[in-house]
């Protein structure tokens, strides 16, 4: 049921009450939902929680949500990108109650008197706007999986180092089915039970090769410690990916999803100039990207530019597999920055530039192909660096449609565990 013009009235006039205190109330929902409902650990990042990274996201969309409630067409990217995460970790339309239930009375318990009954059914009335929307769209997605609509087991056929933080995991299903394809840039979730929490949980890893039939990869940096503002928060080394790196061997078995995500190459037979930029792990689904045009462009003087920055050569992954594809494909160059050369690294031989990749270090036609406005740009890694290039292609008049950020984890930054 649509929201009534008072009620929209309503939700406007809470925006300042949110900024104001937005974080407290969704800090306090995710404390009491994870109390009353223990299992839902499972689908919710422990990391994200302890440093408070998912209830800012939520703050931050409750934000969005109220200020543009008469004008939901502007959100309609978040909202297919968090459809697309729940989808990956397979969220029921059952648990939309759940959290219905615990963030009203998170708010009660915030506001008090100041959640008037008027003010309750207007948020009531736009939460279940907001979810009815959401659960039909993660219904549809699952209509779109090939009847893969919960965990699989997959077995770890190979591990491989690629630099001296990241490793590939080769994933061939248990049920020796063949694997539906997806589009490249997209992800996984991967789920696994950590000792340490007693339950389990699960992370989003891009496919970091073109699809294959019989095969997932990805591939995963070991991440040293949990990042927080709080001083108090205990630091320790990221769940996921150590378990990964240092527990599961060849022959373990994993849980995964089927494949999802709104960051993908474009579709359709096309010729113009493709950039990839990318810092660190973020690399890895512009790999995907980089290896699927690589085997089936139909032109092979189709320009591409992958510009990647690592702090040195040895924690640079792909850099064999780079090199033989630049040999081999006449219309892909590769420039590498590295902020912290090693003794042994050569500039000029083993990377390019030095410091952090910047579209300002870049020259516009030669490097960027601005002098075609049909040119794409797919950019990963961390949020300032994604931040930085947008707005700096922007500010070289890059259509915004050329542009596309991954996005896929917690508040629309990748998670780092």
């Amino acid at each position: 049921m649509a929201l009534t013009p008072e009620q929209v009235k309503i939700i406007k006039a809470t925006v300042p009450v949110l900024k104001d205190h937005g974080a407290t109330i969704t800090t306090v929902f995710y404390k009491n939902l994870l109390e009353a409902n223990p299992e839902l650990h499972n689908i919710f990042n422990t990391v994200d929680q302890v440093n408070g990274q998912q209830p800012r996201a939520l703050a931050g969309a409750l934000f969005a949500y109220a200020t543009y409630i008469d004008d939901l067409g502007v959100l309609a990217p978040a909202v297919e990108l968090i459809c697309q995460k729940h989808a990956s970790l397979y969220v029921q339309p059952g648990q939309y109650d759940v959290v219905a239930t615990f963030l009203l009375a998170a708010m009660k318990e915030v506001l008090g008197d100041a959640l008037t009954p008027e003010v309750h059914d207007a948020w009531a009335a736009a939460y279940w706007q907001l979810a009815n929307i959401m659960i039909k769209r993660e219904s549809d997605l699952y209509v779109e999986s090939d009847n893969w609509i919960d965990w699989r087991e997959f077995i770890v056929d190979k591990k491989t180092a690629e630099s001296d933080l990241i490793t590939s995991f080769y994933l061939k299903p248990v049920d020796g089915k063949l694997l539906p394809t997806f589009l490249p840039g997209q992800y996984i979730s991967l789920q696994v039970f950590v000792p340490e929490l007693n339950y389990l949980q699960a992370r989003q890893y891009s496919l970091s090769d073109r699809p294959h039939s019989d095969y997932y990869r990805i591939s995963v940096k070991k991440e040293a410690g949990l990042s927080s503002s709080d001083p108090a928060t205990v630091a320790h080394p990221g769940y996921v990916s150590n378990i990964l790196h240092d527990f599961i061997k060849e022959g373990d078995k994993v849980r995964i999803s089927h494949p999802f995500g709104d960051f993908f190459l474009t579709k359709g037979e096309n010729a113009h100039p493709v950039v990839l930029l990318s810092a660190g792990v973020g690399l890895t689904p512009l790999i995907s990207i980089l290896n699927t045009l690589a085997s089936s462009a139909p032109n092979p003087n189709r320009k591409i530019h992958f510009i990647h920055g690592s702090h040195n050569t040895s924690s640079r992954a792909f850099k064999d597999h780079v090199k033989k594809l630049s040999s081999e494909y006449p219309g892909l160059r590769a420039t590498y920055f590295t902020t912290d050369p090693s003794a042994e690294d050569k500039q000029g031989v083993d990377y390019d530039r030095l410091g952090h990749v910047e579209i300002n270090k870049l020259v516009a036609n030669n490097d960027l192909y601005l002098d075609n406005s049909n040119t794409e740009y797919y950019i990963c890694g961390p949020n300032n660096f994604m931040t930085d290039v947008q707005k700096a292609l922007k500010a070289l008049h890059v259509s915004g449609d050329k542009i596309k950020l991954e996005l896929f984890g917690t508040g629309g930054i990748a998670t780092v565990d």
